[in-house]
């Protein structure tokens, strides 16, 4: 029986999903399609008869995405061929840094929302198991006390902190992860117990085309050309 009840949404599609460029730390907006899937995102959540004491959201306006940050700006699909398929190099190690006169680096670097960030805590790269180590933390410290004490909980986040959060809650395998595709816009139940595992599959709230419809889209985000 579930003793607590986690919601998580990934941020609506942004610019640069649409584009098929990796955001990293860099604030896109939302496109047009990812305001809908806010809008239709919140509606869910509503209709469900949610409400939560406390939320969880990243710093930027399309809601941090685990940042590929020498990627930054790039489409997804040579990017993700740059780096090639093997896992262990996707998973665990960083691509090569993003240096001072990369296009992106001033607009990130001097960002006021990080501004309380060090040159050292600001990492010039991530790989996803980097991103991973920087969301657990938080996830054990801030959140889990809140959940614990029976708060409901929404986090609203990017892609890759959200896989990370998943991944430990389940216990996937890197290779399980990897082909992991979280919607957009698309709120995910978590029904766990007393220890925070989930007692059931996570569940979508939404209608079944819909949710399926997002899934397939991005899925297709990042595949490398024919």
């Amino acid at each position: 029986m579930a003793a607590y009840k986690l919601v998580l949404i990934r941020h609506g599609e942004s610019s640069w999903n649409q584009e098929n460029r990796f955001c990293g730390w860099f604030d896109a907006d939302l496109s047009e399609t990812g305001v809908r899937e806010a809008k239709r995102g919140g509606e869910a959540l509503k209709d469900a008869g949610y409400e939560f004491d406390v939320c969880y959201t990243s710093a930027e306006r399309e809601a941090l995405r685990g940042p590929d940050r020498a990627q930054q700006g790039r489409d997804g699909r040579q990017a993700r061929g740059g780096a090639g398929q093997d896992l262990e190099a996707v998973l665990r190690h960083p691509p090569p840094t993003m240096d001072p006169d990369h296009d992106y680096y001033t607009n990130i670097s001097k960002d006021r929302r990080y501004a309380d960030l060090t040159e050292e805590q600001l990492p010039s790269c991530e790989s996803l198991k980097d991103t991973i180590a920087r969301a657990l933390p938080f996830w054990n410290e801030e959140i889990v006390p809140q959940i614990k004490e029976g708060k409901r909980v929404l986090i609203a986040a990017h892609g890759n902190s959200l896989r990370g959060i998943v991944k430990h809650l389940e216990g996937m395998s890197e290779e399980a992860i990897m082909e992991l595709n979280l919607p957009t816009g698309i709120p995910i139940l978590y029904e766990l117990d007393k220890n925070l595992k989930p007692v059931k599959p996570m569940q979508f709230l939404g209608d079944e085309e819909t949710v399926r419809k997002a899934m397939e889209a991005v899925a297709a985000q990042g595949k490398a050309k024919k």
